[in-house]
C-alpha cells in the first residue's frame, strides 16, 4: 500500500537515516537542499518535490519504494527499533518482556 501521510515519510526516513549512521545535515548537504528544508521533511512538516525525494533516497541509500510503499522493508526497520529497545532494557525487564512475549504467542496457536 502507497503511504501518504508526511509524517509516516518522515519517521520513516528517521529510522533509515540513523540506521545509515548519517546526520541530518550529511543527508541535506547530499540532497542539495537545506538543512532546514530536511529536518522539516523528516519532522513531517513538509512536503517535497519529486526531484528532492529522488536525492533524499540516493543519499540514504534506498529507493522510492523502500520509503513509499508499506511492507517488509517497514517490518524490518520496525523489528530493529524494537530489538534496539529490548536490548536497551535491564536484564529483570528483558526478561519480563519475553514471558509476555511467549505468553502472547501461546494465545495465538490456542486460538486455532
Amino acid at each position: 500500500m502507497l503511504i501518504y501521510d508526511l509524517r509516516e515519510i518522515g519517521n520513516r526516513l528517521y529510522a533509515i537515516r540513523k540506521k545509515t549512521g548519517q546526520t541530518q545535515i550529511q543527508v541535506a548537504i547530499a540532497s542539495d537542499i537545506s538543512e532546514r528544508a530536511y529536518a522539516d521533511i523528516e519532522r513531517g512538516n513538509a512536503n517535497m518535490r519529486l526531484i528532492t525525494l529522488l536525492r533524499i533516497c540516493d543519499a540514504l541509500y534506498i529507493t522510492p519504494d523502500e520509503l513509499l510503499i508499506d511492507g517488509h522493508n517497514s517490518r524490518e526497520i520496525q523489528k530493529e527499533e524494537l530489538m534496539k529497545r529490548f536490548s536497551a532494557c535491564s536484564q529483570k525487564n528483558q526478561d519480563t518482556a519475553l514471558k509476555l512475549l511467549d505468553v502472547y504467542l501461546k494465545s495465538l496457536y490456542s486460538d486455532s
